[in-house]
C-alpha cells in the first residue's frame, strides 16, 4: 500500500479518503444498488411476498433508526436544556422558530416563482391523467393551530409516547339528506413528539438552575445520550442493505412507474428544481452570510444524513444520523441538541414548496385564474399549514386540502400527484432535514457572543467553587491538627512548669511519663551515690 502510494499520490490520497469515508461510501453505494435492483427487477413483475421479503432488511433498519428517536430526543434536549440558564433557552427558542418561519416562506416563493415560470399543469395532462378520486375532507387551519398548543401542552407525558391528541371530523347525514360533519376532539396512534419536547426543554431548563444538586440528573442523562449515539454508530453499519432494500422495494411496488413519470415530469421537474436550487442556493447563501465558513464543506459533512433522509422519507428516523453528523461539522452540541428535534417536528419548509407547487400545478390543470392575491394566498396559507401541521401525520395530504379549499381549486385532484409522491416525498425530506441543519448552524452563529459570555461566568463560577472548596478544605484541615493537638495534650498530659532539680538543673516533668514517689531525703542519697 505504502509503495502504491509513494508511486501514485492521487490513488494514495482516494485509498486515504474511503478509508475515513467507509460509512459514507458504503451507504451511498446502498442507494446505488437498491435503484439498479429495483430497476432491474421490475421486468420479472414480482408478486407482492417477494416484495415484501426483499424490504424486510429495509423495514428492520427503519424500526431500528425509529427505536433511537424517543430517548434520543429526551436525552439531547434533557441535557441542551440543562448547560444553558431560562434567559439563553428562551433567547435560542425564539431564533429558532424565527428562523424556520422565515425559511419555510422563502421555501415556499421559491416554489411560487418557479410554478409560474415553468407552467407544468395545463388541461391536456388532466386529461391523460383522468378524473381525480380524493373523498371530501373536513379540514381547517385554525383547529391545526389549536391541536398544536393542545399537543405542545400535553396532560398525560406517559400516554404522549404513543398518542397525539387532534380533532376530528365525523361526516353524517341530517333528516334533510344534508351533510353535516361534527367535530369531536380524541387521539390518534402516534408519538407526540412537540409535548415531549416542551416537557424536556422545561424539565432540563429547571434542572440547570438547581446547580450542584441537579448535576447528578444532568450526568445521568449526558450517559444516556452517549449510550444511544453509540448505538446508533453501530446501526449505520447496517444502512448499506437496509437503504438498499427499502428503495428497491419502493420501485418495485409502484405500478406504471414510466408512465406516470411521463405523464407528470413537468411537476416533477419544477418541484425537484425547486428543492434543489433552495438547498444548494439560498440555504448555501443564508450559512456564508450567517457562520462566514464554506457552506458546501458543511453540506458534504451532512451527506450520510442527507441519504438516510432520502431513502427513509422521514427527517426524524434520519435525526439520530444528523446528531452524527453535526459533531463533524463542529456545531456546538448545546444548540444542536435544542433545535433539531424542534427542527424535526416543526420545521417542513420542504413540504411547504412542494404544497405551493401542487396547489398551482392542481389550478392550472383546471384552468382555475389566479391572481396576485391568490398567489399570496396560497404561500401565506401553505407556510402557517406546514407549521400548523407538525403533528399530524400524511401532512401535505392535509396541507394540500387547506390550501386548495382556499383558492377553491378541487380537492379531489390530489389523488393524482400520489403516484409520484414516493419520489417526490424522499426528495423534500432532504430540504426538510438540511433546513434543520442549518437552522443548528445559523443559531449557533447568532448565538455565539452569549454563549461565550455564559461559558465565561461559568468558568468564574466554577473558580469560585474550587477556591471556597480549597477554603473550606484548609479551614478542615486546620480544625483536624487543632483537634489533633488536643487530643495528644490529652493522652500525653498537661506539661509541667520547669523546676530546679537538687543538682541545680532546670527540667520538664511530664506527669503521665514520669511520677514521682520517691522522698527528697531519697533523692539527695541518688545524687551522692549512696543508694546504687
Amino acid at each position: 500500500m505504502k509503495m502504491v502510494s509513494s508511486s501514485f499520490p492521487c490513488l494514495g490520497r482516494v485509498a486515504k479518503w474511503l478509508k475515513d469515508n467507509i460509512l459514507l461510501t458504503a451507504t451511498f453505494s446502498g442507494v446505488l444498488f437498491g435503484v439498479l435492483f429495483g430497476m432491474l427487477l421490475r421486468p420479472l413483475d414480482l408478486d407482492k411476498d417477494t416484495i415484501d421479503l426483499l424490504a424486510y432488511p429495509g423495514e428492520l433498519f427503519m424500526r431500528l433508526l425509529k427505536l433511537m428517536i424517543l430517548p434520543l430526543v429526551i436525552a439531547s434536549l434533557i441535557t441542551g436544556a440543562a448547560s444553558l440558564n431560562a434567559k439563553m433557552n428562551g433567547m435560542i427558542a425564539l431564533r429558532t422558530i424565527i428562523y424556520f418561519i422565515v425559511t419555510s416562506l422563502l421555501a415556499a416563493v421559491v416554489g411560487l416563482v418557479l410554478v409560474i415560470l415553468v407552467h407544468p399543469g395545463n388541461p391536456e395532462t388532466r386529461t391523460l391523467l383522468g378524473p381525480g378520486t380524493t373523498e371530501e375532507k373536513k379540514v381547517s387551519i385554525l383547529d391545526n393551530f389549536l391541536d398544536l398548543g393542545r399537543n405542545t401542552f400535553p396532560d398525560n407525558l406517559f400516554q404522549a409516547a404513543f398518542l397525539t391528541a387532534g380533532t376530528k371530523y365525523e361526516k353524517t347525514v341530517d333528516a334533510n339528506d344534508t351533510v353535516v360533519y361534527i367535530k369531536t376532539l380524541g387521539a390518534r396512534n402516534g408519538t407526540n413528539t412537540l409535548g415531549i419536547i416542551f416537557f424536556c426543554l422545561t424539565f432540563g431548563t429547571v434542572l440547570g438552575s438547581l446547580g450542584k444538586v441537579g448535576a447528578p440528573v444532568v450526568e445521568f442523562f449526558k450517559v444516556i445520550d452517549e449510550v444511544i449515539m453509540k448505538m446508533v454508530t453501530a446501526i449505520m453499519w447496517a444502512s448499506p442493505v437496509g437503504i438498499s432494500s427499502v428503495i428497491c422495494a419502493k420501485i418495485l411496488g409502484v405500478a406504471n412507474i414510466s408512465s406516470v413519470m411521463s405523464q407528470l415530469a413537468m411537476f416533477i421537474a419544477t418541484v425537484c428544481s425547486g428543492i434543489f436550487i433552495y438547498q444548494f442556493t439560498f440555504l448555501q447563501a443564508i450559512y456564508f452570510v450567517f457562520v462566514r465558513k464554506n457552506p458546501f464543506v458543511f453540506w458534504w459533512n451532512l451527506f450520510q444524513s442527507w441519504m438516510t433522509a432520502f431513502a427513509t422519507a422521514s427527517t426524524a428516523a434520519a435525526l439520530p444520523i444528523t446528531f452524527r453528523c453535526m459533531e463533524k461539522n463542529r456545531v456546538d452540541p448545546r444548540i444542536s441538541k435544542f433545535v433539531l428535534p424542534i427542527g424535526a417536528t416543526v420545521n417542513m419548509d420542504g413540504t411547504a414548496l412542494f404544497v405551493t407547487v401542487a396547489s398551482i400545478f392542481i389550478a392550472q390543470m383546471n384552468n382555475i385564474p389566479l391572481n396576485a392575491g391568490s398567489y399570496a394566498t396560497v404561500v401565506l396559507t401553505s407556510t402557517a399549514a406546514s407549521i400548523a401541521s407538525a403533528s399530524v401525520p400524511s401532512a401535505a395530504l392535509v396541507l394540500m386540502l387547506i390550501v386548495l379549499s382556499a383558492i377553491d381549486a378541487p380537492y379531489q385532484d390530489v389523488s393524482l400527484l400520489w403516484a409520484i409522491d414516493w419520489f417526490v416525498d424522499r426528495c423534500r425530506t432532504t430540504n426538510n432535514m438540511l433546513g434543520d441543519a442549518y437552522g443548528a448552524a445559523v443559531v449557533e452563529a447568532l448565538s455565539r457572543k452569549e454563549l461565550e459570555i455564559m461559558d465565561r461566568e461559568k468558568g468564574e463560577e466554577i473558580k469560585k467553587e474550587k477556591e471556597r472548596e480549597e477554603e473550606e478544605n484548609i479551614k478542615l484541615m486546620k480544625e483536624s491538627i487543632g483537634s489533633k493537638d488536643s487530643d495528644d495534650e490529652a493522652l500525653i498530659g498537661m506539661t509541667k512548669s520547669p523546676s530546679n532539680a537538687s543538682n541545680g538543673s532546670r527540667v520538664e516533668v511530664q506527669e503521665v511519663i514520669i511520677v514521682e514517689t520517691s522522698t527528697d531525703e531519697e533523692d539527695e542519697e541518688k545524687v551522692n551515690g549512696s543508694i546504687p
